[in-house]
């Protein structure tokens, strides 16, 4: 099986020894995002909220870059410290996915990159 990387700078660039996604098996698997501005790779703020739009944001850039969108989503998950935050993340999630709900787990982590309160990774089916 042919594994291919996936990288656009309309999203952060990795900052570490990883892709932004590959294409392999007929599916996308999209690295954990975190809010950070791709012009910046700086997060956006320091709540939850703000973080959340940006990394959908990355995500939807990542999925167009192969011609998909969230409706070619199968599986998330979604890593937070704080799970206080849970009913903003999925308010969010909600706006931007719409009426697609692809299959998901939600988890509490002692820390993540950067100091970033969510991180959200993705798989989505090629065409």
């Amino acid at each position: 099986m042919k594994i291919t990387p996936v990288e656009t700078d309309k999203a952060p660039r990795a900052i570490g020894p990883y892709s932004q996604a590959v294409k392999g098996g007929g599916f996308l698997f999209l690295s954990g995002q975190l809010g950070m501005d791709p012009a910046t790779s700086e997060l956006v703020g320091d709540d939850c909220a703000s973080q959340t739009e940006q990394i959908m944001r990355n995500l939807k850039e990542i999925l167009k870059k192969e011609n998909l969108s969230f409706e070619d989503v199968v599986e998330t998950t979604i890593y937070m410290t704080d799970l206080s935050d849970f009913q903003t993340v999925n308010t969010i999630y909600a706006e931007a996915l719409g009426t697609h709900k692809p299959a998901r787990a939600t988890v509490q982590v002692a820390a993540l990159p950067k100091k970033a309160k969510i991180e959200i990774r993705m798989t989505a089916v090629l065409p």
